[in-house]
């Protein structure tokens, strides 16, 4: 387990490695056609030293690689803007968000798809700016007003990556006491509630309710996220959150075993289709 940006310089190093051998380089070659010494690209392969966005561009036109999708995405991991020039948004809020959070928020600009298991509050990605603020305040007590609403600004700017082109493809398993958790009060809730029907309806969002009646199941040890991208699944990783820090898992192992477990959770929740009506109701009887 890795804090996130560890291991997206494992990840873009590793990349880079296997790019290399594809090109028949050794990692001197490499570093020659460069005119670096052996020891930076190592470093760089390796992730113990962080690595520039044009030192990526080097590289990347030292092993012949044209495929457009998969540089841009080595180049934003490298910390460059992608090609809609919204990768660096939150830069503005600095001095505001946490490391682990900024890290969140680049994942989920850069990924292709997203999937998550929300056990206690609705995903961030579809919340109405009153339930934003009621869970965040209650998440960090005695917050002054002023970066409260910073935080609320930050949480609804990060839904724009469900109206990109194109959008981030969300699938959401959200366990029934998500739907009946009163956060901010029944108004609050009752136009929380209308917002997912309202997303449920998106092509790019898939939900499905995860009802009582279900029982004990595989995700009763706690909300997971999985980010997957669209150039190769090596760069996937899973997201576990803390109170105060995330965990970011990259083992093929893990990465393995959270994708059954997301698998089994969504057979054993309702249909996309059966959630629409459990939540429209839901809302009803708010």
């Amino acid at each position: 387990m890795q804090h996130g940006p560890a291991v997206r310089r494992r990840k873009l190093g590793a990349e880079l490695r296997e790019l290399r051998s594809w090109a028949g380089l050794t990692s001197g070659e490499a570093a020659r056609l460069v005119g670096w010494h052996q020891s930076k690209v190592s470093r760089i392969e390796t992730g113990t030293s962080g690595v520039k966005p044009a030192d990526v561009r080097l590289l990347l036109d030292a092993y012949g690689v044209t495929d457009s999708q998969l540089r841009e995405l080595l180049m934003v991991l490298a910390g460059a803007e992608d090609s809609g020039g919204r990768h660096h948004w939150w830069h503005a809020y600095r001095g505001v968000l946490p490391p682990t959070y900024r890290d969140f928020i680049s994942l989920e600009s850069q990924a292709g798809a997203m999937r998550t298991l929300e056990t206690t509050v609705v995903p961030g990605l579809l919340q109405t700016p009153e339930y934003a603020r009621a869970v965040t305040r209650a998440a960090v007590e005695g917050l002054p007003e002023d970066r409260l609403d910073t935080l609320v600004e930050v949480r609804l700017a990060r839904q724009d990556v469900l109206r990109a082109d194109p959008p981030l493809r969300l699938s959401a398993v959200l366990d029934e006491a998500v739907l009946r958790r009163e956060v901010g009060g029944p108004g609050v809730m009752a136009r929380q509630l209308e917002r997912l029907v309202e997303a449920a309806r998106l092509p790019q969002v898939r939900l499905q309710v995860l009802p009582f009646a279900a029982g004990a199941h595989i995700g009763v040890t706690g909300p997971f996220v999985i980010f997957s991208f669209s150039s190769t699944s090596d760069l996937d990783v899973v997201v576990l959150d803390h109170l105060t820090s995330s965990l970011y898992l990259e083992r093929k192992e893990d990465l393995q075993a959270y994708t059954e477990a997301f698998d089994a959770l969504q057979i054993h929740a309702l249909s996309p289709e059966d959630s629409l009506d459990f939540i429209a109701g839901t809302a009803a009887g708010a």
